[in-house]
């Protein structure tokens, strides 16, 4: 039986930036700060980290520094997504080669496979490797949706071992609970699904939010597993108004934003993204304020 890489909460770590070049200090900090408060996962090099915009180079720099930082304390798992599939291999061989414990890989983007194309993908990047891979589904990023029966396709693979379902469909959360086997697991991919994917099954969150609470999102997926989903619940309604406020603009412009408020990085962005618009910070940073997140609290 397949185990899983991790329950409860992982963080999508951001890039930071300085100058135009990634800012390893801060980056390491930003670890330190995760493994300080909870956090039971490190996601480097995924859609929150700007690995669109990041050089081969960065990307294996990356992941070596947060390897070294976490130290087998927790896993680290390295975003190699592509809508190359060739691409995909290659990036997914490079992490494996440089230590990462699993591997993140979304949906093919721009391109919109076929079903029967997206289990050749996965497929493809699954025998190329020999450590665990999470599936990606965000259709609002790539413009393709898994189905769950091609879920099933790929639970068969000894090395798929789930999904990060980030649909907001939970119909399809459903099925896939339904038609996959137990040691297919699902994180939830949206902050504000966790406590209802884990109420379907899931084993813990795949998490933007973390970032700046990763106590809280810790204790939350926590509650969750130990099926406390009355005060897991409540907790999850405390962070709508922060949630939100945190996708108020494409991610990662506010999380970056926000990071940046409280002094544990820059704010810097690689362009297409650009700073996030005057309004939506006050948005931020009173949603921040509310919850009780302010410069002072933040550990270095």
């Amino acid at each position: 039986m397949k185990t899983p890489l991790f329950t409860g909460s992982g963080t999508a770590i951001v890039t930071p930036f300085q100058n135009g070049a990634v800012d390893y200090g801060a980056f390491r900090r930003l670890i330190r700060r995760q493994l300080d408060r909870g956090s039971d996962a490190i996601i480097v090099c995924g859609t929150t980290g700007e690995a669109a915009t990041l050089t081969p180079y960065e990307r294996r720099r990356l992941l070596d520094e947060a390897l070294r930082e976490t130290d087998h304390r927790v896993p680290v798992i390295a975003g190699t997504g592509s809508n190359s599939t060739a691409a995909a291999v290659e990036l997914s061989r490079d992490a494996q080669s440089l230590g990462a414990d699993g591997l993140l890989v979304v949906t093919p983007f721009y391109n919109k496979a076929t079903q029967p194309g997206l289990v050749r993908h996965f497929t493809a990047v699954a025998d190329a490797v020999d450590v665990p891979l999470i599936l990606y589904n965000v259709p609002s990023r790539t413009g393709v949706s898994c189905t769950a029966q091609t879920y099933a396709a790929l639970a068969a693979h000894p090395n798929v071992i789930g999904v990060k379902e980030a649909s907001g469909n939970f119909a399809l959360i459903a099925d896939t609970r339904n038609l996959c086997p137990e040691d297919f697991y699902l994180w939830s991919g949206n902050d504000e699904d966790t406590v209802a994917i884990c109420s379907l099954g899931g084993v813990g969150v795949i998490s933007v939010t973390a970032n700046l609470i990763p106590d809280d999102m810790h204790r939350l997926t926590a509650l969750c597993l130990a099926q406390q989903y009355h005060e897991a619940s409540r907790l999850q309604l405390a962070m709508t108004a922060l949630n939100r406020a945190l996708f108020c603009e494409v991610n990662p412009i506010p999380v970056k934003t926000a990071l940046a408020h409280l002094g544990l990085c820059g704010d810097e962005l690689r362009l297409p993204l650009t700073p996030m618009q005057a309004e939506n910070v006050q948005r931020l940073f009173s949603a921040m304020d509310a919850y009780g997140i302010a410069p002072e609290q933040a550990a270095s």
